[in-house]
């Protein structure tokens, strides 16, 4: 399995790594002949062609060029959930660690920004392991007392949107849980001139209503009784998920982005590699949007 990070746009970024830019110079990457001109560097000379053509060439080269990866990771109340295999949090922490390495194989220079509504770690990209290990790192500590978090995924995102530069991969990995159609500025911002992956991470129970019942929960502080023995409740627990679902379509087609899924009872690895191909398949539908 291996996880296509190709960059779908233009590279912006200056330092040397494994991705094409539009400038041209004397790169890893041969990129054409042409007529040789005065001042140009005689130790590019393509004899092959000058030979052919009877007229001097020189090979010109395209640079090769890192790009910024960052990955905003949600760890919030809301990821703290699951019924099947692992927690949500967990799926995330998961998805984070393979995009990471899979950006660090390419070269790329890697940061992010993991957060829950106790504590945040911010890490500006670097190069290698650098940015990359303190954010895993993170992902497996508990909280530590005195610690500041964000209060919500938008919160996280607009302090996000003040780091991100142009030619940026943004990953955006959370249950979106809460997430409004207006959401439309921080989503503009993390975009602009850059990439943007966004990932939902979801249960199954999320998205279909258990069996007919009354079901205790708990958000960790308040205890209730979820009622679904009828119809109505039933179908009403299943539109909150599809909403929330059809507006994030809705949010990653207005803003160019890529809207992948994963789920807790699936291998998180081959669900990302189907999400990151499909992001060459234009007009692919989301599962969960009714029709």
């Amino acid at each position: 399995m291996r996880l296509d990070l190709a960059p779908r746009g233009r590279i912006l970024a200056a330092r040397i790594g494994e991705h094409l830019s539009r400038f041209r110079g004397r790169g890893m990457e041969f990129d054409e002949s042409r007529v040789y001109q005065p001042g140009d560097d005689q130790r590019n000379m393509d004899w092959r062609v000058t030979a052919r053509a009877g007229t001097p060439h020189v090979k010109l080269f395209r640079e090769e060029r890192e790009r910024p990866v960052w990955l905003l990771v949600d760890q919030g109340a809301s990821m703290r959930f699951g019924t099947r295999v692992a927690f949500k949090s967990v799926i995330a922490a998961e998805a984070a660690a393979l995009l990471g390495w899979a950006a660090v194989d390419r070269a790329d220079r890697v940061g992010g920004l993991v957060f829950d509504e106790a504590r945040h770690l911010e890490r500006r990209p670097a190069t290698r392991t650098a940015g990359l290990l303190p954010l895993l790192e993170r992902l497996t500590e508990p909280a530590a007392a005195g610690e500041r978090g964000h209060g919500s995924l938008a919160q996280a995102a607009a302090h996000l949107t003040r780091l991100v530069r142009p030619g940026s991969l943004v990953a955006v990995i959370s249950d979106f849980a809460g997430v409004r159609p207006d959401a439309r500025r921080w989503l503009a911002e993390l975009t602009a001139g850059g990439e943007l992956l966004l990932i939902m991470v979801h249960d199954p129970l999320e998205a279909a209503a258990p069996t007919p019942g009354r079901y205790p929960v708990t958000d960790g502080r308040r205890r209730g009784i979820m009622d679904l023995t009828g119809a109505r409740n039933r179908n009403a627990y299943e539109e909150r998920f599809a909403v929330r679902a059809q507006t994030l379509e809705r949010l990653a087609r207005l803003h160019r982005g890529h809207l992948l899924h994963l789920a807790t009872n699936e291998p998180v690895g081959p669900a990302l590699a189907r999400g990151l191909r499909a992001r060459s398949e234009p007009g692919a539908k989301s599962p969960f949007i009714r029709k």
